[in-house]
């Protein structure tokens, strides 16, 4: 399957060697360039492509509102943002996941991890390690009131079965399908299944959302630092 990219960058020679880095990949497609957000957002609409490539600071409008108006256009479902810049801030990597991206990488990456990249948010995974999920979405995300370890609620979300919570509250915690599995004692499968019907159920894009939204909820409540 051929995965639509459209870059979204003001610097000329930045997407000149996206495109040709890319264009070179048999599964890719580059269906346009952005030179600003609002080009970035009418192209979005025109093109329809599986990822969005973002740079964060771009004029008429910066990457992070750009983000935020393809994720809420629900012509653009299926659309991911991949935000990639030289800003590599616990802030803005926050701002980008509650604008609704899917991922978050630095400019210094190599070729194959901005491929790799590409590939793991057009799947509809987060492009966040645990490690990073833990501490960026604890620290921003959380519900500010919460104190103590890390709590579970049971009447959050109660769109989702018991197993359902069970599973986005580990994926909350950082946790990979994988790592979930062998902790609740099922295939990876099965808890692939779940986090789609999650997925379904809170009408979410990909993991990194459904994060959001199990803190946001309180389904899972960090500590204060």
């Amino acid at each position: 399957m051929t995965i639509r990219v459209l870059l979204a960058d003001d610097q000329a020679l930045i997407v000149g060697t996206f495109r040709i880095l890319i264009d070179l990949s048999q599964d890719f497609d580059v269906v346009g360039a952005a030179a600003n957000g609002r080009e970035a957002v009418d192209l979005a609409r025109a093109t329809r492509p599986d990822v969005v490539v973002m740079d964060i600071r771009m004029p008429v409008l910066d990457g992070i509102a750009a983000t935020a108006e393809i994720t809420a256009d629900e012509t653009l479902r299926a659309t991911k943002v991949l935000v990639l810049t030289t800003f590599e801030t616990d802030e803005y990597v926050a701002e980008a996941i509650r604008a609704g991206a899917s991922g978050f990488l630095g400019k210094g990456i190599g070729p194959e991890e901005l491929l790799a990249g590409i590939r793991t948010v057009a799947d509809g995974d987060a492009l966040l390690s645990p490690t990073a999920t833990r501490a960026l979405i604890s620290r921003f995300l959380a519900a500010p009131e919460a104190s103590g370890p890390p709590a579970r609620s049971a009447t959050a979300l109660p769109e989702l079965t018991a197993r359902e919570r069970e599973v986005v509250a580990e994926i909350a915690g950082g946790l990979s399908n994988d790592e979930i599995a062998a902790k609740l004692y099922v295939s990876p499968l099965t808890v692939r299944s779940h986090v789609q019907r999650a997925f379904t159920k809170l009408e979410v894009r990909d993991r990194a959302q459904l994060v959001v939204r199990a803190y946001q909820s309180g389904l899972v409540r960090a500590p204060r630092e």
